[in-house]
């Protein structure tokens, strides 16, 4: 079985929006980080204080079947109109792993056959 890692920036309101669509395509465990980004964008203001909005990093291991689902249920949420994305999520390979509960692997290997 193959794996690959997802990671989706989010702002911090969409967390449990972008978590909830996960599970609905079959994600198990999600890591949940704080962050902070700086743009290219100018950085909005209030009374002369700027203000950087918070942000997740939603960080998930997942079968490499279900990982483009994944993505597309939250890139709909982040980027509900064109030209208007408010985060960014991508995937990438995983060549080696450890540590994955087994009950975990044996919940992916059940997606993939039900969806043949």
């Amino acid at each position: 079985m193959k794996f690959s890692v997802l990671v989706a920036i989010v702002p911090e309101d969409q967390e449990q929006e972008c978590i909830d669509a996960a599970r609905d395509q079959g994600a198990g465990g999600v890591t949940v980080l704080g962050g902070r980004g700086i743009s290219n964008t100018a950085k909005k203001t209030f009374f002369g204080l700027s203000y950087d909005g918070s942000q997740s990093i939603l960080v998930m291991v997942l079968e490499k079947g279900l990982s483009l689902d994944i993505l597309k249920a939250i890139q709909h949420i982040l980027m509900p109109r064109k030209n208007d994305s408010r985060g960014l999520v991508f995937t990438l390979p995983l060549e080696h792993l450890g540590g994955i509960d087994l009950s975990q692997v044996e919940k992916f290997e059940q997606h993939v056959k039900d969806s043949l």
